[in-house]
């Protein structure tokens, strides 16, 4: 529990952290909302097929949390707190809450731009629970990886760009199962038809976390 506890105090910082900046939170919404209006109204009232609606969604989603997940680490080498942190928490703990992080600003992300999506690119029908299912899986498997690529990053020159070109490989599984497992969704399939994607995002998230838990301190530390 005492370790557990570690892992909270890391994330209830991060999170009071980001309620006076909002750095993370700004970038990621600000990303997410222009970039849909602009794709909006390029298309106008054409009709889109699912697989493109499906592509659109995961292709803002992928870069709106490249534009603010790597932040949970960048800020501990900005403010100089890197090195307390380290000496504080185990690599494990400073994971897991960073982790739990990421994932809530996934979470905030996801509860604003499916909405607005619907307004402005609705989607004509769906299996809403396949849709949502595979968001939360999606959202699971991305702060997964880039938790785990942020602190790799984090001590680089270039960090934005850095971390957007390492996360886009090891995110190609999760994109595919996510496109496939929402473009069935819009097309009214059942949740059985998109077993090989939800597998995938499943096992995806439990190998990440996995060698995360077993890698990161290595990473962190050095």
């Amino acid at each position: 529990m005492s370790w557990l506890r570690g892992a909270f105090a890391i994330l209830a910082k991060d999170v009071r952290s980001e309620v006076r900046t909002r750095a993370a939170l700004n970038a990621i919404l600000l990303f997410a909302v222009v970039t849909l209006a602009m794709v909006s109204f390029a298309i106008g009232g054409f009709g889109l097929a699912s697989e493109v609606h499906a592509s659109l969604l995961w292709i803002i989603m992928f870069f709106a949390s490249m534009a603010g997940l790597s932040r949970t680490f960048v800020v501990e080498e900005e403010r100089g707190t890197v090195m307390a942190l380290r000496l504080t928490a185990a690599g494990g703990q400073v994971y897991l809450g960073k982790f739990l992080f990421n994932l809530a600003l996934l979470a905030i992300l996801s509860l604003i731009l499916l909405p607005l999506f619907q307004i402005l690119l609705p989607i004509p029908r769906a299996n809403w629970s396949l849709l949502l299912g595979g968001l939360v899986l999606g959202c699971l498997a991305l702060a997964a990886a880039t938790t785990l690529v942020a602190a790799i990053v984090s001590q680089a020159g270039v960090k934005g760009a850095l971390f957007t070109v390492l996360s886009f490989p090891i995110l190609i599984p999760v994109l595919v199962a996510g496109v496939g497992t929402t473009q069935k969704a819009m097309a009214v399939q059942p949740v059985s038809s998109a077993s090989t994607e939800i597998q995938l995002l499943v096992s995806y998230t439990g190998v990440m976390i996995t060698a995360a838990f077993f890698l990161f301190d290595f990473v962190w530390r050095d």
